[in-house]
């Protein structure tokens, strides 16, 4: 096991365990995203839309400039695997959707994307409810 090569450098055994498994959820991610045929980050626009969300709402969500997801949601669009429809609430504003396809696709993505399954399978149902436990307690800033 590893840690992620860049800048920042592991102080503790617990760092170094979480720095690969993030290296290893994310290469996973890019992997079953080129199995289907798409970037990473086109795969994460696809998984998040469970339903209808604006574009704008879609890149603070994503965490990438305005630009960006209008391209991205482009290159899905040409594959019929999302489509853009005006904003009920706001004619001006446009959502983005999946499509049966898209649908689809992420039911493929996600059954392809095992990582997270796959890892917590190897742990029994105390150890499962231990590491949520700590988990939440290591991402709660207030706890």
């Amino acid at each position: 096991m590893s840690a992620p090569s860049g800048p920042v450098e592991a102080e503790t055994d617990a760092e170094r365990v979480l720095f690969a498994m993030v290296d290893g959820y994310d290469r996973a991610f890019e992997q079953a995203a080129e199995a289907q045929g798409f970037s990473a980050a086109q795969a994460c626009i696809l998984v998040r839309l469970h339903e209808p969300v604006g574009m704008r709402q879609l890149a603070v969500d994503v965490g990438c400039d305005a630009s960006n997801i209008t391209q991205l949601v482009s290159r899905l669009e040409s594959r019929g695997l999302v489509e853009r429809e005006s904003d009920p609430a706001d004619g001006r504003a446009r959502r983005v959707r999946r499509t049966r396809d898209g649908d689809e696709m992420n039911v493929a993505f996600t059954r392809e994307f095992a990582f997270a399954r796959e890892a917590v399978a190897r742990l029994d149902p105390q150890e499962r409810d231990e590491l949520t436990r700590l988990l939440r307690k290591a991402l709660d800033a207030d706890a």
